[in-house]
């Protein structure tokens, strides 16, 4: 028989890890006292089933396999809820756990990584580029052809007006694409067609290197031109730091924020649990990769990309918003200081860029005016989204985290990804 203190050890042992395992399943339906802390939260259970029911409905109409939904507020779970399938063919149902490709959701993790190096005194953001990656020292830009000129008409180059600068990378005006614009040509024959690199056999200093070589799209600073610029950023966290990008992150982010499945490629004993890529052609759901065909498995495993090239789940990325939402903080570890989390979120490109929120920080869209937005939210919210259709948004005024997570490319017109937005904001009643 075992002893009155090992019995009561047991006994502490499994209460533990039943809150533990209750704080991390999924919603399914509410329970009375779930019911009384989401309206203690300000939420209207009665207005989450819309949210519920909308990514039920794209479920039913086979234009999305599953997903992830997580509200939180105040730093306490309002919705964790699983959604359809992560493997239809094998009929595997959305885990709580899975693990979803968060392609430039990576952009969030770099971003931090480079703005805890600044703040250890490493560089200033006005620095530039080429200071620390010497490939960058003399940019030039592509001049398109004048108007009426006959097709294929080769571009000009310029010279840059001033050098590219570790602000202009943060917030994508340093004029590198992702292969679109005037220089795109240019871009084709360096072998770069999309944003995808993470199954390159090569390192990210070579790739990084490639790209120095191009031309630019647009003068540093003068337009807001989604890119590789955050690769470029994550090359710049290894010259600063000496540790390959891959082994700085896990040593300084994300064991330390207790992100346990954050990673850039995942390890065979995880491969059940990376959920399935499907996509929308001509109106129809289609199988687009598994686990056994994918890069981050299978792949060279070389190329770190800091902008695109991150695994991650619901439970894992939610400690990285929630950070974000407390100013640096979570748990007792601290990353960043609040004003610099300040800064990440403030508006660096004015008008420059107009897409979810109106403006451009350090990493993220943000909303500074909710008029021009046009769409319900809160002035001082950012957020951001993924290539796979993964959507998130940190609201400091509401005290927010919303993240949608799902692996959908192409989704052809399909915008859930932004109406999940809009159907956590209404159900907010006070």
């Amino acid at each position: 028989m075992k002893s009155p203190r090992l019995l009561r050890r047991c006994f502490a042992f499994c209460f533990v890890a039943v809150l533990s395992t209750a704080a991390l399943r999924p919603a399914g339906n509410t329970s009375a006292a779930t019911e009384a802390s989401v309206t203690a939260a300000g939420f209207s259970t009665e207005r989450l089933h819309r949210l519920d029911a909308v990514i039920e409905d794209e479920i039913a109409r086979h234009q999305l396999a599953g997903g992830i939904m997580y509200i939180a507020r105040d730093g306490k779970p309002v919705q964790f809820k699983t959604y359809g399938q992560q493997d239809i063919e094998n009929s595997q149902p959305m885990r709580a756990d899975a693990i979803f490709r968060i392609a430039s959701m990576s952009k969030a993790v770099t971003t931090t990584a480079v703005m805890m190096l600044y703040e250890e005194g490493k560089f200033m953001l006005k620095d530039p580029i080429s200071k620390y990656i010497p490939a960058f020292a003399n940019p030039v830009v592509a001049v398109p052809p004048p108007p009426g000129s006959p097709e294929g008409t080769p571009f000009t180059t310029e010279k840059a007006s001033r050098p590219i600068t570790i602000r202009d990378l943060l917030s994508h005006t340093s004029g590198i694409s992702y292969g679109y614009g005037p220089a795109a040509a240019a871009y084709k024959d360096a072998g770069f067609t999309s944003w995808y690199i993470l199954g390159n056999d090569e390192t990210i200093e070579q790739v990084v290197n490639r790209i120095a070589s191009l031309p630019l799209n647009a003068q540093p600073g003068e337009k807001w031109i989604y890119g590789y610029s955050t690769d470029v950023l994550g090359r710049l966290v290894e010259v600063i730091s000496g540790q390959p990008l891959d082994k700085f992150v896990e040593e300084r982010i994300t064991k330390p924020l207790g992100m346990r499945d954050t990673s850039y490629f995942l390890p065979p004993e995880k491969a059940g649990r990376l959920a399935n890529v499907y996509g929308l052609e001509d109106g129809r759901l289609v199988l687009k990769e598994t686990a056994a065909k994918s890069d981050f498995i299978q792949g060279p495993r070389k190329c770190f990309s800091g902008g695109a090239g991150m695994l991650s789940t619901t439970q894992d990325y939610a400690r990285l918003l929630q950070m974000f939402l407390n100013g640096g903080e979570l748990d007792g570890v601290r990353l960043l200081s609040p004003k610099t989390i300040e800064l990440m979120h403030a508006n660096h490109t004015g008008d420059k860029y107009l897409g979810e929120g109106d403006g451009f920080g350090l990493g993220f869209w943000v909303s500074v005016h909710q008029g021009k937005i046009g769409e319900i939210g809160s002035e001082g919210a950012y957020g951001w989204g993924s290539a796979y259709f993964p959507q998130y948004v940190v609201d400091p005024k509401e005290r927010l985290v919303i993240l949608f997570m799902t692996q959908l490319a192409p989704a052809g017109s399909s915008n859930l990804n932004h109406r999940v937005k809009q159907l956590t904001y209404q159900a907010l009643i006070k």
